[in-house]
């Protein structure tokens, strides 16, 4: 591992000072992002003592509030052969997103040909469909294998295009969402990514590496994801999107842990300015609960303002939810209005 480090770590030093000369182009400075702030009404009645609902996934857990997303802004540049991306966010989507960091995105990359790169940093995964950003995805609440399975990878990365169809990734990286590793650069990554046909991209995402708290058991582990996403437009109206993912941890004291889940993204335009998309979800732990879940999400555009009105059911082979009366129950349903503003 550490040889393989080495090797991109030359392979950049070498690669800049060659095309460091001549006329570099400068683009100027790009900035987007997004605004967000939701209602959403746990439809058993239940909230506990914190304020929060059932279906604990990430984001969008208070209960009967008016409350705050987050404040998301992108900077980035292009100068020749350099680019950078830093993305800053404050808010509560934030803080449960980047432990109680606000960087969500922040490094630089170097095109050392048309079909080679490099990316240092800290970066959003490229594992999973669903994102951080509300802006990025079509339903607001999000699925368990994105709340399960990495936010961000901190590492070094290499991009080559083999063809205009086909790409592979591969990289060093830190463990899931931290800044810091301290028991080292121990985590490998590689993507493969394939076009077979205008408007329909496959990903097929690896990582693994050794942990110090798998699975935020706070024991220490190996992890090894596999996950599969891919996304077609069928037509200008119909969308289909796919996402599969299987993961494994063995702690040090030999005991395992892990799930398997697919979700799937079926979408339709009605017009450029409404759309209606249900997610379906099957995830499962090992040896433990599993879950299904129906969100039916209907976002309206108006400019750079998305509305989204979404229904969520959720059920279990287990009593994990609970009712208002405070007793476990099999399923658990929600309500939500979300207003994003993206910039």
């Amino acid at each position: 591992m550490k040889k393989l480090s080495l090797f991109i770590l030359s392979l950049a030093v070498t690669a800049f000072a060659a095309k460091a000369q001549g006329e570099e182009e400068e683009s100027g400075l790009k900035i987007s992002g997004s605004v967000d702030t939701y209602w959403k009404y746990d439809l058993s009645g239940y909230m506990d003592e914190d304020g929060g609902s059932n279906i604990w996934t990430s984001f969008a857990n208070e209960q009967n509030s008016v409350s705050l997303g987050m404040v998301d802004l992108v900077l980035e540049q292009t100068v020749g052969k350099a680019s950078f991306v830093g993305e800053i966010s404050f808010g509560p989507r934030s803080e449960s997103s980047v432990y109680g960091l606000n960087i969500q995105n922040l490094y630089v990359s170097y095109e050392l040909t048309d079909k080679l790169s490099l990316t240092g940093g800290y970066m959003g995964t490229f594992v999973g469909y669903e994102v951080i950003s509300p802006a990025g995805n079509f339903n607001y609440s999000t699925s368990y294998l994105f709340t399960n399975g990495p936010f961000q990878n901190a590492g070094i990365k290499a991009d080559y295009a083999i063809t205009d169809n086909i790409g592979i990734m591969v990289g060093l990286f830190n463990d899931w969402n931290v800044l810091q590793d301290f028991n080292g650069v121990t985590d490998f990554g590689a993507q493969l990514s394939v076009s077979p046909v205008d408007g329909w991209d496959i990903y097929f995402n690896f990582i693994t590496g050794d942990h110090e708290m798998a699975f935020y058991t706070g024991d220490p582990g190996k992890v090894t994801e596999f996950d599969i996403t891919t996304g077609y437009q069928i037509s200008d109206a119909f969308y289909l999107g796919l996402n599969f993912a299987n993961a494994s941890a063995k702690f040090d004291d030999d005991s395992e842990d892990g799930f398997t889940g697919v979700a799937i993204y079926p979408q339709y335009a009605f017009s450029d300015a409404v759309s209606l998309g249900l997610r379906y979800e099957n995830f499962k732990w090992k040896d433990a609960e599993s879950y299904n879940a129906f969100t039916l999400t209907l976002p309206i555009k108006s400019g750079p303002l998305t509305f989204i009105p979404e229904f969520r059911l959720d059920s279990s082979d287990e009593d994990v939810f609970m009712d208002k009366d405070m007793a476990a129950t099999g399923s658990a349903s929600q309500f939500l209005l979300a207003a994003v503003f993206a910039f």
